[in-house]
């Protein structure tokens, strides 16, 4: 029985994966890059996959890393880019690198070789036309113009973003809760909330000071020359905000009006910094007003000179860059099909996730949701508790809505981690309940064993012990 073809745009990690997905389903493909007719301003050669940034795809440790666990899901999966990327290693550690030109030209020859996968180098310019009735948008970060704009025309003007301010988000359980407290300002009980819907880390005034002047002398990233100066109102990063004037984070996102130290009622803090809960599940906690261009290794020393937060764990650093991304909460439906347009799906960074894995598994799931609708199933979806189900669930609807900060998004992008997971019971070795380090390595084992046997039931593979992945 003939089918009609699978439309997919942008031959980047994640059009690549969901192509080669859709064609091993037994769908034909036609994968349409618009390299080399037409260039971007990152992309240096006419390559599928192509790696624009670093050439590593970060821990391949599948029992502690939440990206580890990721890559060993994807191999089960039948992967291409975890086989090509396994294919051409480089020495790095505990990481999984890659020689970026081999690696690139391994996926390129693995789809033109595919009997089901037709290459169209072409610019698709706008939304995929309505006869294509199965298609896919894979185009990430550096989606053309054109195409961005037909998107934002189709999805509304607020849905679609260029630019990332995003601030640093903390595993729950690493906040001392014996400094921090949980309160909203002036106990105000917002939608769904409590009046105790942040968690506050109290500053005195030496701290304080202390903190903004480690702003204002902490490295920075520059932008990439392409990027152009993004900042906009309600989106200032923080260490901005500290440069005009030491008392400005004291009226802006660390004033402490309205809050009272529940560990300490009678004296008043000088400044706070609050945090407020991101996902569904309660285990990652953001930062309130940090969107930073601190270089990673600055935020991390500089952030756990924060009362209560001297021990925390970050599930993801803050930043500001160029990255066009879709509100997928509001756009997407659990298969990552646009709700207003059925069969069109998306793909990769663009859907709102980081990094070469995540985006890359992203489209092996679009690629195997459209394939499933094209043979006349529905679409399986991937448990919450396997790497592909957390990572699903955070693009499609795990996140919390806010309404409090006028002018910023509530949906970010996100790598991969372990407070994407459903909680796991407490763990405990001969009866006795672990603490400290014992006790987040084996929440980390329980978490990932947990995943793999439920990521193969879920692929219809026979159980397998841990050990022998």
């Amino acid at each position: 029985m003939s089918k009609n073809p699978i439309h997919i745009i942008g031959g980047g990690l994640a059009g690549s994966e969901a192509a080669w997905q859709a064609a091993q389903a037994g769908v034909p493909v036609i994968l349409h890059e618009m390299r080399p007719i037409r260039g971007t301003d990152a992309h240096k050669t006419d390559g599928l996959a192509e790696l624009v940034c670093s050439n590593s795809f970060r821990s391949d440790d599948a029992e502690n890393n939440a990206v580890g666990l990721l890559h060993a899901e994807m191999r089960l999966a039948g992967s291409l880019i975890m086989g090509a990327g396994d294919a051409n290693q480089v020495p790095a550690g505990g990481a999984l690198a890659v020689d970026r030109d081999g690696f690139s030209d391994a996926v390129t020859k693995k789809l033109e070789a595919h009997p089901l996968i037709t290459i169209q180098r072409e610019e698709v310019p706008g939304l995929p036309p309505v006869d294509w009735d199965q298609a896919i948008i894979a185009t990430g970060p550096l989606t053309a113009p054109s195409l961005a704009q037909s998107i934002a025309d189709a999805t509304g003007a607020d849905a679609l973003a260029f630019f990332d301010a995003i601030a640093p988000i903390i595993h729950f359980d690493t906040i001392d809760m014996d400094i921090c407290w949980f309160q909203s300002r002036y106990d105000k009980v917002g939608p769904g909330g409590t009046g105790k819907d942040y968690i506050n880390c109290p500053m005195d005034k030496d701290q304080y000071l202390a903190f903004v002047q480690a702003l204002v002398d902490g490295q920075k990233t520059e932008f990439k020359q392409w990027e152009g100066t993004p900042y906009f109102d309600g989106c200032l990063p923080i260490e901005i905000m500290a440069e005009r004037g030491v008392e400005t984070l004291r009226y802006g996102p660390m004033k402490p009006m309205g809050l009272t130290n529940a560990h300490n009622p009678t004296v008043k803090a000088y400044a706070v910094v609050q945090l407020r809960q991101d996902n569904a599940l309660g285990t990652l906690y953001n930062m309130v007003g940090f969107q930073t261009k601190l270089k990673h290794a600055e935020q991390v020393r500089v952030f756990r000179t924060i009362p209560g937060l001297e021990n925390a764990d970050f599930a993801r650093l803050g930043g500001l860059h160029r990255n066009t991304y879709i509100n997928s909460p509001t756009l997407l439906d659990a298969s990552l099909q646009l709700k207003s347009r059925p069969g069109l799906r998306f793909a990769g960074q663009i859907t709102g996730c980081e990094g070469y894995v995540e985006s890359a598994a992203i489209g092996l799931l679009a690629g195997r949701f459209a394939a499933a609708e094209r043979l006349g199933h529905a679409p399986s979806l991937p448990p919450l508790t396997t790497a592909f189900g957390a990572l699903l669930n955070h693009i499609t609807g795990g996140h919390i809505v806010s309404d409090d900060e006028p002018g910023k998004r509530s949906f970010q992008p996100m790598n991969v981690n372990f407070g994407l997971f459903p909680p796991v019971e407490a763990v405990k070795i001969e009866g006795k309940r672990l603490r400290g380090k014992d006790k987040t390595v084996a929440k980390r084992h329980a978490i990932t064993s947990r995943a793999l046997g439920d990521c193969r039931e879920w692929l219809g593979l026979p159980a397998q012990t841990q050990a022998a992945e």
